[in-house]
């Protein structure tokens, strides 16, 4: 979550940005449809406070669809279908569709299976992995996502200078009954790339040292990153215990790109997506009571232990996040003041109305 101090706080109507995001896309050639999932990800985003991977976003992919890296219409070529494992191949299609349309088949096959996993390759971006949370969880349903972008190259190896892999998030959401749920999104990087851009957008130092510089030199400039400048993202955990971050990190491409058989030794161009997908139904297991039994049980107790003096109350993973919504769906979703401007020239070159402020 980035949140600058100073932030004007305009708000509003969700159903009106859901109109306005659809419209868009939709002149841009995705269907109808198919442009109200892609628009309502990218809110959940926003009112989870995943403001870099919202409706910022927006502008970014109506440029790949003009451009035609991001494919408008047709379908996911089917590669392997085993029941309980499903490999596609995302032929560029937008990758929040995708990942949405295989966490809706995934949910129908484990109400007869315990889990399923879905690996789509060669997708276009596939947004806020946390936004995707919310309705696995309200199911009953245990899930686990991850992503990487066999294209692009941001995050040295620990120890290493050069970037060569990506910030290739993961993500999980657990049900815990009335504590819950746990929804957690996590960079395997010390941060993820548009929250760089966004401190450079805003002139402003990164909060830490989370780069290195083109000669390997740790900095919170975000103006060595990106470009020509050849600085990259240190793995998470950073100088001292970025070796952490590093192994994890690998662990996604493997979940990615190796077990979808199709990665970074291809060379492939083009912003876009490997994505690994498991549901679980817990009912097929220890049952859903009692995994939410015993995670209610762990975050009631996270929460009752005694804070730091430097912190008010101890949160666990999602708090902040379903606050948040919470509070976006009852007052109104914020939209940072700079993200309209870049979709005003889309809205008038089609004659779709700006969604106004509450």
């Amino acid at each position: 979550m980035v949140f600058f101090e100073g932030m004007k706080e305009t708000r509003f109507n969700p159903d009106e940005l859901i109109r306005f995001g659809t419209a868009l896309l939709e002149k841009g050639g995705i269907p109808r449809e198919r442009a109200r999932v892609i628009t309502e990800v990218l809110l959940e985003a926003d009112m989870m406070g995943h403001v870099t991977h919202g409706f910022q976003l927006l502008h970014q992919y109506l440029k790949e669809l003009e451009t035609g890296s991001m494919r408008k219409r047709g379908e996911e070529k089917v590669l392997l279908d085993q029941g309980s494992a499903v490999l596609w191949d995302g032929k560029r299609l937008s990758g929040i569709y995708l990942t949405y349309k295989a966490l809706t088949e995934a949910a129908q096959r484990v109400q007869n299976q315990p889990s399923a996993i879905y690996l789509i390759r060669n997708s276009h971006h596939i947004g806020c992995l946390a936004a995707y949370m919310p309705r696995m969880v309200e199911q009953g349903l245990l899930c686990i996502l991850a992503s990487s972008d066999p294209s692009v190259k941001m995050v040295a190896p620990f120890g290493g200078k050069v970037p060569l892999y990506t910030p290739n998030p993961i993500a999980a959401g657990v049900p815990a009954g009335k504590e819950g749920p746990l929804i957690l999104d996590i960079s395997t990087s010390e941060t993820a790339a548009g929250v760089v851009a966004r401190y450079k957008a805003k002139g402003k130092k990164l909060p830490a040292a989370w780069l290195l510089d083109g000669e390997g030199n740790p900095t919170d400039d975000p103006n060595v990153f990106g470009g020509s400048a050849g600085g990259t993202i240190l793995p998470l955990g950073g100088l001292d215990t970025g070796y952490k971050g590093y192994a994890l990190g690998l662990l996604v491409e493997a979940l990615t790109s190796g077990l979808a058989g199709w990665g970074r030794s291809k060379d492939p161009k083009g912003w876009g997506a490997n994505v690994f997908i498991l549901v679980i139904n817990p009912q097929f297991l220890g049952g859903r009571k009692a995994l939410e039994r015993e995670m209610g049980w762990l975050l009631a107790q996270c929460r009752n232990n005694p804070p730091r003096k430097e912190f008010d109350q101890v949160r666990v993973p999602g708090d902040r996040a379903l606050q948040l919504r919470r509070s976006m769906q009852r007052e109104g979703v914020v939209l940072d003041d700079g993200i309209l401007p870049t979709l005003e020239p889309w809205a008038g070159k089609w004659n779709i109305p700006l969604p106004e402020p509450i």
